[in-house]
């Protein structure tokens, strides 16, 4: 599948979130630092979004229980998630940016 724009850079708040939808399927943009990160938005472990949490220490913490997710590798880093969310490729081009559901983790 080919990269979508799906936002403005400015859209996604620096080190937070932002939901967005690509092809049906529920993304959270993730802006940590100086890079945006794209995960599947809903958690493994309860089925709400992910967008709706913290950003820190390069991890997207569930608002609910509190489970975090590895920005880079959707990996849970601590319970009571234990299955890892799926990454996609973001690109960020002339302010836009761009998400491809192929080829994440």
């Amino acid at each position: 599948m080919p990269y979508v724009k799906v936002c403005s850079l400015a859209d996604v708040p620096a080190d937070g979130a932002l939901a967005v939808e690509v092809d049906d399927t529920p993304v959270a943009l993730v802006r940590s630092g100086d890079e945006v990160f794209a995960l599947n938005d809903i958690c493994s472990h309860a089925e709400v979004s992910l967008s709706e949490g913290e950003v820190y220490d390069g991890t997207i913490e569930c608002w609910l229980h509190g489970s975090c997710f590895d920005l880079r590798t959707g990996k849970p880093t601590n319970p009571p998630a234990t299955q890892p969310v799926a990454t996609y490729r973001v690109k960020v081009q002339d302010g836009d940016v761009y998400v491809s559901l192929d080829g994440g983790e």
